[in-house]
């Protein structure tokens, strides 16, 4: 798991239990990747108009998936 989703889950005291079944790495960083995902599609949402009004946001969005560890 990414070491800042590690640390943000363990900031929020993430030991969720759902039914009774604790909740595992595998599935934190995955709820924290979907959320990093959505981040960057926001993010090159306005890109993508073709307006330009946000020419650094490939950018941001590499930062972003960059800085969480998420991959393509």
């Amino acid at each position: 798991m990414n070491e800042r989703i590690k640390e943000i889950a363990d900031e929020c005291g993430l030991y969720i239990a759902y039914d009774n079944k604790a909740v595992t790495d595998k599935e934190i960083e995955f709820f924290a990747e979907l959320i990093v995902r959505e981040c960057v599609e926001i993010c090159m949402k306005e890109f993508d108009t073709g307006l330009l009004m946000a020419p650094q946001a490939p950018w941001i969005a590499e930062q972003i998936k960059e800085h969480f560890g998420v991959e393509e």
